[in-house]
């Protein structure tokens, strides 16, 4: 069983369970409260990587399922 757990919210953020390491994009550390995090998916958040519910707000609609690189390019 893997230490950390991620689910995909339907239409939500990644509910992200566990001990985790979160790094900004310049490799900052970012703490995160507690041991579950909730990312943001649809880029509307205003408290970006968390989420802040913004997705009900703007009618954020996630893929059905997750898609490799090579069938994005297709």
């Amino acid at each position: 069983m893997a230490d950390v757990k991620i689910q995909i919210s339907e239409n939500g953020p990644y509910v992200v369970e566990g001990a985790i390491d979160l790094f900004d994009h310049e490799g900052n550390p970012v703490e995160v409260p507690g041991r579950k995090a909730f990312l943001c998916r649809c880029g509307g958040s205003t408290n970006k990587p968390f989420c802040d519910g913004t997705h009900s707000k703007i009618g954020f609609q996630g893929a059905r399922r997750a898609v490799s690189e090579a069938e994005g390019r297709q």
